[in-house]
């Protein structure tokens, strides 16, 4: 089993030739230790060490599981049949950057997963000193941690994707979100189009998501649930209302609006209501601080990532109703869709959203 484990990462050094060998590395160390340190969940419900609230999570972990399979129709495989605890709050620390004026990303080239706008890396330090090495270089970057991340089926053989303690104790309602997400881009992934790739795990997460809840969920599930989508969905038209605002002073960007310190000027306006949003929120939530570690970075970067899970959800959630709410259909159109270029299959989705909302 090791072996064929190594002759894969060989392949992929051999693939990406002798290029920042040192992030590849930290990458295939990583997710050797994420894979060596889980356990199957049988194992971790019969061992008498184990916590009695972990062994609760892990069983609705295991009925979340079937959920997906029965009702959902993601992949039945090896992923989240295991169980690591990694001794930390993150599996992985993401880093996007972005341009002074601008939302785009940039982007990263990597074997499989094509080019996408973030790097991921398995320590926050790392993560921070490329952050310092990116802003050193004049672009914006933000650092932010992720409790999951998906080997998009690849892994399987070795035992999949694995529950981690990094979102096990979240609310029932998000593992179940996140165990949808992940399992998504098991059913489909476009290299190279990362805002497709995560608005479309997204819709099934919410979509699947919510029906897990209407099911399965408990009165008091549903009840926390919505207290926590409603702040989610009241921070996120506040954020998206910025980056739309942000991206229409980033339009006018030319040598002379620099000169004259203009965009400049109304960027720092945006901001400020932002923070003065957020505060306004804040105050109705009745102090809530889960989003205070985002608004204290926020950025271009942080922006531009965000939009990659939000812009083309709408879309994705019409073609859902246009099928009929019938998942397979649903996957089967979303199939096609991802075999035309990437600005048709864009403007399509926008285009339904619009028609399912107008």
């Amino acid at each position: 089993m090791r072996l064929r484990l190594w002759a894969g990462l060989l392949l992929v050094f051999l693939l990406t030739g002798c290029a920042d060998m040192r992030y590849y590395g930290q990458s295939v160390a990583g997710h050797l230790q994420l894979m060596w340190a889980a356990r199957p969940i049988d194992d971790w419900l019969v061992d008498p060490n184990t916590p009695s609230t972990l062994a609760q999570r892990l069983r609705q972990a295991q009925d979340i599981r079937r959920f997906a399979v029965t009702e959902l129709h993601l992949p039945d495989n090896a992923s989240y049949h295991r169980y690591a605890d990694l001794q930390r709050r993150h599996v992985v620390w993401n880093v996007v950057a972005a341009p002074e004026f601008s939302l785009t990303l940039k982007t990263w080239c990597f074997p499989v997963a094509g080019c996408v706008g973030y790097r991921g890396y398995f320590s926050e330090p790392d993560a921070r000193l490329q952050a310092q090495s990116l802003r050193a270089e004049g672009l914006e970057a933000s650092v932010y941690g992720v409790p999951a991340y998906s080997t998009l089926g690849w892994m399987n053989w070795l035992g999949g994707d694995p529950l981690l303690n990094t979102f096990i104790h979240y609310p029932e309602g998000e593992v179940a979100r996140l165990v949808f997400h992940e399992l998504s881009h098991q059913v489909l992934y476009v290299p190279g189009d990362t805002v497709f790739n995560e608005s479309f795990a997204t819709a099934v997460e919410r979509l699947g998501g919510a029906r897990w809840l209407q099911q399965k969920g408990t009165v008091k599930a549903r009840a926390d649930y919505a207290a926590f989508d409603a702040r989610r969905q009241q921070f996120r038209a506040l954020t998206r209302a910025t980056r739309d605002r942000l991206a229409d002073i980033y339009k006018q960007n030319s040598p002379l609006a620099h000169e004259n310190k203009v965009q400049e000027a109304m960027k720092s306006g945006a901001m400020q209501d932002f923070r003065k949003g957020y505060a306004a929120l804040k105050a109705s939530w009745g102090g809530y601080s889960g989003y205070d570690a985002w608004v204290a970075q926020a950025n271009n970067a942080a922006f531009g990532a965000q939009a990659a899970y939000d812009e083309l959800v709408p879309g994705f959630e019409a073609l859902f109703v246009r099928q009929g709410r019938d998942w397979l259909k649903f996957y089967d159109a979303v199939r096609q869709l991802a075999k035309r270029p990437q600005p048709e299959r864009a403007q399509q989705l926008k285009q339904w959203a619009s028609e399912q909302h107008g």
